[in-house]
């Protein structure tokens, strides 16, 4: 039998020459499915081990052997054909898959739009043009809608393989990565590296603090970063539906006026270091304390993290009958503090 030539040559050509795989691949391929053909056609075959296939790349011949002897049945080779077509078809679906997964592995660390195309309630998959993206369930934003047809920018963090061996592009919404890239997209002096981005810190979804600074005395980072009327940051701000409050902090190699800056918008009374075991004990005025300690403590956990101090905060309270007397925040403050 044989396979239409033409036809059979032109894909092989098509599959070799444009899609860079060998033709011995394809053909080696082609054999083994004309062998699980043949078994399938033919179940009373199937323990049959010695049967083999020979595909002639030059004419598209192919033969059946069971051992030295032709067993090719008549009026095979429309399954021969069919078979050599679906083999070429999935090379050539391979071949896409693999240039198409190289191109997007010189793009991680970037950022890219995508839109949602389903969501099983925990990974949502993202069409992010000529394939998809997984956005598993650690690298989402608590209570972000994840509906059909929704449009987000993500933060291409990595290709990694499943279980069963297909690679899978990794995309991420709380990565703080992402919030870095919309600023070096956003404020041209950190493109340019006049304003340098020294550390990000998030709550995704809540809060991020993020600590610039400049290159060039005459170069205000922080005036940078916000823009004019506050255009820059609120643009980063809506990517996120206006839900997570970005702070820009200056950046200052003096821990204590760093830590000031950290703890915005509190005004901050006093502060002692401990530089050895990197421990700050921050008083604060009685009303100044909830600005310090924030929603759920995430103020002041997250100026611990960008400054690398572990934060105390103590409160100062007003009484009409006595001086202020500093107070230290309960133990569960105190506990969040410290994370």
């Amino acid at each position: 039998m044989t396979v239409i030539k033409s036809e059979f040559v032109l894909a092989l050509n098509q599959v070799a020459g444009e899609r860079g795989i060998s033709p011995q691949e394809v053909i080696s391929s082609i054999e083994t499915a004309l062998v699980a053909a043949y078994k399938k056609e033919y179940p009373e075959h199937n323990e049959e081990e010695d049967i083999a296939a020979i595909l002639n790349k030059e004419t598209g011949e192919a033969k059946l052997l069971k051992g030295d002897t032709n067993i090719t049945p008549p009026g095979f080779g429309r399954i021969a054909a069919q078979t050599a077509k679906q083999v070429i078809l999935q090379k050539i679906r391979e071949a896409e898959k693999r240039t198409i997964i190289s191109h997007f592995k010189t793009q991680i660390g970037s950022t890219l739009r995508g839109r949602i195309i389903r969501f099983d309630g925990y990974n949502a998959f993202l069409d992010i043009g000529k394939t998809e993206a997984v956005l598993p369930k650690e690298e989402q934003i608590r209570n972000e809608d994840y509906s059909v047809n929704n449009s987000y920018i993500v933060y291409l963090k990595e290709i990694n393989e499943d279980q069963f061996g297909h690679q899978r592009i990794i995309v991420s919404r709380s990565d703080f990565r992402l919030i870095e890239e919309l600023f070096k997209r956003e404020v041209p002096e950190i493109g340019n590296n006049t304003v340098e981005i020294k550390k990000t810190v998030r709550e995704p979804g809540e809060r991020a603090k993020i600590a610039v600074s400049s290159t060039h005395g005459s170069v205000d980072p922080v005036g940078a970063c916000v823009g004019q009327k506050g255009a820059r940051v609120q643009t980063i701000t809506d990517e996120f539906g206006g839900k997570e409050k970005i702070d820009i902090i200056q950046w200052n190699k003096d821990d204590k006026l760093f830590i000031i800056a950290a703890l915005s918008p509190a005004k901050i009374a006093q502060i002692e270091l401990d530089i050895k075991n990197k421990r700050a004990k921050v008083t604060v005025d009685e009303s100044q304390a909830p600005l310090a300690i924030g929603k759920g403590g995430a103020n002041v956990n997250l100026a611990s993290r960008l400054t690398g101090y572990t934060l105390d905060i103590v409160q100062v309270i007003n009484t009409p009958t006595s001086d202020k007397k500093p107070v230290e925040n309960d133990s569960k403050d105190k506990d969040k503090a410290a994370n």
